[in-house]
């Protein structure tokens, strides 16, 4: 089995846009949309730097940059998702692609106390390895953040498991690509996620497949350890795309 890093470079990396809807203005559109909702804005601080962490082909990054930021950190482990990034932004955006790890980028990405927002969105947060990394990651957050600085999570709220053939989730599909999730519920920590990815080339289909280990994060679980590093929460609710959000902020 791989890890998510493997899974998503070997696999998914290359059609990563075009499984979340294949416009990433329009898909950058809606995450501005979703952080303007939540009251997230430069104008709160004095040149505060931006973070995403886990950022893609950029629609998070995207979208802050658009709200005024004027420096973004786009963190990824994947180099083809930030050379799309890159692609998408431009020569003269502030957003500045980061090739790290999520769990030890924060400290050398934003100073603390610097950071305006740290956004960790689109199901990044449960491919961490263990849960003892979500809360460490929380802690540097917390540091990062400048005093009344955000921190903005949306992650599936994988715990309570689906049966049979529920299981099944079609991701997309078009004329020459088919893409289904198979969901293995392993134990109570984890889910086992099997991407089936077809492929039809000159009238013929083939078939790819991998799987990575997901963790199964709790909305309250996640809320709780959030307040066990000096965050107060404003909002923790269901949002768009099947997606949980939780928003804390720094005091």
């Amino acid at each position: 089995m791989a890890t998510a890093t493997e899974h998503y470079e070997d696999l998914l990396a290359d059609r990563y846009t075009w499984m979340l809807g294949g416009d990433i203005v329009a898909l950058a559109e809606e995450q501005s949309a979703l952080l303007r909702g939540l009251g997230v804005s430069p104008a709160e601080f004095d040149d505060a730097v931006a973070v995403d962490l886990g950022c893609g082909s950029g629609a998070q990054s995207l979208a802050l940059a658009d709200l005024g930021f004027r420096s973004v950190a786009a963190v990824d482990t994947s180099r083809k998702l930030l050379d799309e990034l890159a692609r998408h932004a431009g020569d003269r955006s502030p957003v500045r692609p980061v090739l790290a790890d999520i769990r030890t980028a924060l400290p050398h990405v934003a100073a603390p106390g610097t950071a305006g927002v740290v956004v960790c969105m689109g199901d990044t947060l449960p491919h961490l390895p263990a849960a003892s990394d979500v809360v460490a990651l929380l802690g540097d957050a917390r540091k990062a953040l400048a005093p009344g600085g955000h921190l903005v999570i949306t992650y599936r709220d994988l715990t309570r498991p689906l049966q049979g053939t529920d299981r099944f989730l079609p991701v997309r599909s078009d004329e020459n690509h088919l893409l289904t999730c198979f969901l293995e519920y392993r134990d109570e920590e984890t889910v086992v996620v099997h991407d089936l990815l077809h492929t039809r080339t000159d009238g013929q289909w083939s078939m790819r497949a991998s799987s990575y280990p997901k963790l199964r994060i709790g909305a309250e679980w996640l809320a709780a350890r959030c307040r066990a590093v000096g965050l107060e929460i404003a909002h923790d609710a269901a949002g768009p795309r099947g997606m949980h959000v939780l928003h804390a902020r720094r005091p």
